[in-house]
């Protein structure tokens, strides 16, 4: 599609016009058709069950003409076997012009409304067809189907194919749906001087004029989504020192910022641990990923041709520990997806959840053995499952499994339930059968379904069939489920030994009342002296209620008790109260650094519970962080004193206890900053902090100082990245000059990233007319602006602590919210229902949200539940102000 889904009301006339030409000698046909497919843009799971039952054997022959130009024409060729010719049958194809269309050698006029074409039933065959469509359409400009980005630094022109979940028929005329898997052969013409790459590698290159024709051998069978075609003057380096070939591509005006050796080394360590661990060779015979810009998401696992988002893995300055990590974890959970998701596939968009959860949790896997990550677990419990946990007590959580009615909710339950969650269910199920019965099963599985789709019972199957046990209560329990328990040790002690011991499970509500069994692992701990000593560690199967552990009794009466030690478990740990106490008290004490992540984890679920005062956290921050050691869980208590800061901002951004404590971590943060000048990964995670929480006038004059040369820190270098952070600060508080800082650096950086990071501190400034005149471009569905930039504008727009300047529009937003979502796409509100939805941490604001919730139920599902876990959170951060003022 084009940046946006067109108005209903134009989609509606477009429909009439095309449904005009239609000849009088097919409106019966086309009433049939209607009664058989809806007349939108999606596609429902009945009615592609419909086509798959009638369809198989599916071959597309591709020829892509692309001139760099903001259109390119293409003829799809397609091939199938049709079981019978009763009715009707549609091709699905976006907002293109057909040129011309004919069904088994006959030309026909196009019966085609904008979104699909569909095939009258006395033009088909019983047995083999063939449908040639010659078209022209408009590269996209927000990030799916072919995608085209014009470099603002050199003028070059590079496209990038994006499919998921259901947008190839946004490039060519296709099934797009993932049962009807299929052959490609590809053909594309482009400029000389562009490299074109696909999911096999070409077989000739010929010269046609001033142009390339290339040639590409057929596929393997994929489901759509998976196939891709990429085209540009890419910059490419070549590595074939592994067992498959692997390529990297970038833009040539970002190339500098590539280090393609570490790539390689992930990569190709991946290959060689997935290939033994699934016990399959990865069957697409070379490996290629690519840079891409205005990406939507981190990556996309097309089949031998994964595209990875450049905002997330290019930098100005050597990669920290954290951003290698990062690539690594990427690589890994996209090469994981090449055996579960592209050689096997699920039947409909219901288990994309089991895709992206297998990925994240072998994903995770993968690092941890195959990389120098050895605490990628610890990283993932830290980020990814947290994630999960906060989702999960949402009022909008979901089930793992949840049906997928129509294509237009693919990606309504795309977060992290659907990763980390399922990755966490994932863990816990190896751990209840053991690691070799679980490896077993996955392969049992892939052999069985390779090439073919699958169901979630499918792969349960062959699990519990590996594992010789019914595993039907276990999926009820864990996948149909929603919620997260919480587990609490109940324990008894006399002469200073453990005499009854129990694990006590509750449900999160009445609404969610499910009980579950689980594998985990308790801990005791005595404090002695300096040191919180592990005294005793019991595996046990809980379930319902209460479990009794009697292998605890007789065990030294604890200080501390951790119930789900190791991170065996999804669940959340609620502290007696003396092992609170021991958390708080003795942090720096505990030696096992994932133990110290959970401990940390359970202050904070104190903060957002509205059980602990938000000062006290900071106070313990304060006293604690400084001397942590442990670089990964640094960064989580880290991410933990910027999320505490933003609730002070929202609380009261100028309250005398927000002046004071923001002082202090300013203090902190940079002292820190000073103190690890001989650790370049410690030194800017700590700047990175210090830019976090920075807003008093003596810290913006630090920064500003920093920026330009007059303050110097040992260590540290002020690459263009920290500059860009540093200016969007000082012109989000108003510092005096900012605005001229913006212009200054665009001059000096004349990058993609530059622009998007010029516009991010242009619309961060406190200035109504900045936020009027943006506002305005945001809610423009007409605006000429790539969607990327858009996005960046969005997440500019009303940062914590600019609550006055959000009041001004928040009656507005919320109100024309029902509108904008009406006329805009999926791609569109997942951006702006996360980031416009006005907040206000007041009573007032609670309260308008309500009725906003109230009364807009007819939102899309994704719009509807952002603006009700909008709703929740302000209702959260009210009471974290209460439970502050209460202390």
């Amino acid at each position: 599609m084009n940046t946006l889904v067109p108005r209903l009301m134009s989609l509606a006339v477009a429909s009439a016009l095309a449904l005009a030409s239609v000849s009088i000698a097919h409106a019966a046909t086309a009433a049939t058709v209607n009664a058989a497919r809806a007349e939108n843009a999606f596609l429902s799971q009945s009615e592609a069950a419909a086509r798959s039952a009638r369809v198989s054997n599916v071959d597309y022959k591709l020829d892509f003409t692309l001139t760099g130009k903001e259109t390119f024409s293409g003829t799809t060729t397609l091939a199938f076997d049709l079981k019978d010719t009763a009715s009707p049958l549609t091709v699905d194809l976006d907002k293109a012009t057909i040129k011309s269309l004919s069904v088994n050698g006959k030309s026909v006029t196009p019966q085609y409304n904008g979104w699909f074409i569909t095939l009258a039933a006395k033009d088909l065959a019983k047995g083999r067809n063939t449908v040639v469509v010659a078209y022209e359409r408009k590269h996209s400009t927000n990030g799916e189907g072919l995608h085209r980005m014009v470099d603002p630094v050199d003028g070059r022109v590079y496209t990038y194919s994006h499919f998921e979940p259901a947008a190839a028929h946004q490039m060519f005329a296709v099934f797009d749906q993932p049962d009807l898997k299929a052959t490609y052969t590809v053909t594309t013409t482009a400029p000389a001087d562009w490299t074109v790459v696909s999911t096999t590698r070409e077989t000739r290159v010929d010269t046609v004029g001033d142009a390339k024709r290339w040639t590409f051998k057929q596929t393997k069978k994929l489901s759509p989504y998976n196939f891709s075609m990429h085209a540009g003057p890419y910059k490419v380096w070549e590595d074939d020192s592994g067992k498959y070939p692997m390529r990297l591509m970038a833009r040539q005006s970002v190339a500098s910022q590539v280090k393609p050796e570490e790539w390689f080394r992930y990569t190709k360590a991946g290959l060689a641990f997935f290939d033994d661990y699934f016990g399959i060779p990865y069957q697409f015979e070379k490996y290629d990923q690519l840079l891409v810009p205005d990406f939507l998401y981190g990556a996309m696992e097309n089949a031998g041709a994964i595209t990875f988002a450049e905002g997330g893995f290019l930098f100005k300055a050597d990669m920290t520990a954290e951003q290698r990590a990062r690539l690594a974890g990427v690589i890994m959970h996209e090469m994981a997806h090449q055996w579960f998701g592209d050689l096997v596939t699920m039947q409909w968009w219901n288990g994309l959840w089991l895709n992206e959860s297998f990925a994240s949790f072998m994903g995770t896997l993968a690092t941890a053995e195959a990389t120098e990550f050895k605490d990628a677990w610890r990283a993932f419990y830290s980020q990814g499952k947290q994630a999960a946990y906060a989702q999960d007590q949402r009022v909008t959580t979901h089930p793992i499994e949840v049906p997928v009615p129509s294509t237009e909710n693919a990606f309504d339950n795309i977060d992290a339930i659907t990763y980390s969650k399922g990755a966490s269910t994932l863990m816990q199920l190896r751990h209840l059968l053991g690691a070799d019965v679980f490896r077993k099963g996955v392969h049992n599985y892939l052999v069985k379904y390779q090439y073919k789709n699958a169901k979630l019972d499918d792969f349960i199957g062959a699990l519990g069939q590996a594992a010789g046990r019914d595993l039907s209560g276990w999926t009820k329990e864990w996948l149909y489920q929603a919620g997260v328990n919480t587990i609490a040790a109940n324990f008894s002690c006399a002469n200073g030994k453990v005499t009854s011991f129990a694990i006590e499970q509750t449900a999160p509500s009445k609404a969610l009342p499910t009980l579950r069994e689980q594998r985990v692992q308790i801990a005791t701990f005595r404090l002695d002296g300096k040191e919180v000593k592990l005294d005793r560690t019991v595996p046990v199967i809980y379930k319902g209620a209460k479990t009794s552990v009697p292998a605890m009794a007789g065990a030294a009466c604890p200080d501390l008790v951790y119930p789900n030690y190791g991170d065996w478990g999804f669940v959340k740990v609620q502290l007696d109260q003396r092992s609170f106490d021991t958390a708080r008290a003795h942090l720096a004490k505990v030696d096992d650094p994932l133990l110290r992540a959970m401990l940390w984890q359970a202050l904070w679920d104190g903060v957002r519970d509205a059980k602990l005062p938000l000062n006290d956290f900071i106070a313990t921050a304060l006293n604690n962080a400084p001397q942590e050691k442990d670089y990964t869980l640094l960064g989580d208590i880290a991410g933990k004193i910027d999320a505490a800061k933003r609730y002070l901002d929202n609380i009261d951004p100028n309250g005398a206890y927000t002046q004071a404590a923001t002082r202090q971590l300013e203090d902190m943060a940079w002292t820190s900053v000073e103190a690890n000048s001989a650790d370049a990964n410690f030194q800017r995670r700590w700047m990175s902090t210090y830019l976090s929480v920075a807003s008093s006038r003596p810290a913006l004059d630090r920064l500003a100082a920093l920026l330009d040369g007059k303050q110097k820190v040992q260590g540290l270098t002020v690459d263009q990245d920290l500059r860009w952070a540093i200016i969007n600060r000082l012109n989000r508080y108003d510092y005096p000059g900012a605005a001229a800082l913006i212009a200054a650096e665009q001059a000096r950086d004349k990058s993609d990233t530059g622009q998007a990071a010029a516009l991010g501190a242009t619309v961060v400034r406190p200035d109504p007319a900045v936020k009027a005149e943006w506002l305005g471009k945001i809610q423009d569905l007409q605006t000429k602006l790539q969607f990327s930039r858009v996005r960046t504008a969005m997440g500019n727009m009303y940062p914590a602590g600019q609550g006055a300047l959000s009041e001004q529009t928040a009656a507005q937003r919320l109100s024309g919210l029902a509108a904008i979502d009406k006329a805009a796409g999926p791609v569109f509100m997942r951006a702006y229902g996360a980031s416009m939805i006005p907040v206000g941490c007041t009573p007032a604001s609670v309260k308008r949200l309500q009725a906003a919730a109230d009364a807009n139920k007819d939102l899309t599902a994704g719009t509807r539940r952002n603006l009700l876990d909008t709703l929740q959170e302000d209702q959260r951060c009210v009471a974290i102000k209460q439970a502050m003022t209460a202390k």
